[in-house]
């Protein structure tokens, strides 16, 4: 999920130097909103990570 929101980042950017505003707009709140999940994502996977140790072998 990061790695699309960087793509919409780096399309923003791109949109924004050509000069077009409505799609570079709108790219860069695709990725606003794409990077905000990932990190949700991430704190929430870090809170519930593996909490069990090593099993036997």
């Amino acid at each position: 999920m990061l790695r699309w929101s960087v793509i919409f980042l780096i399309i923003a950017i791109v949109a924004a130097v050509f000069g077009f505003g409505g799609i570079a707009g709108g790219a860069a709140s695709i990725a606003k909103i794409l990077f905000v999940i990932f990190l949700i994502l991430f704190v929430i996977t870090l809170v519930t990570g593996r909490k069990g140790g090593a099993t036997g072998i």
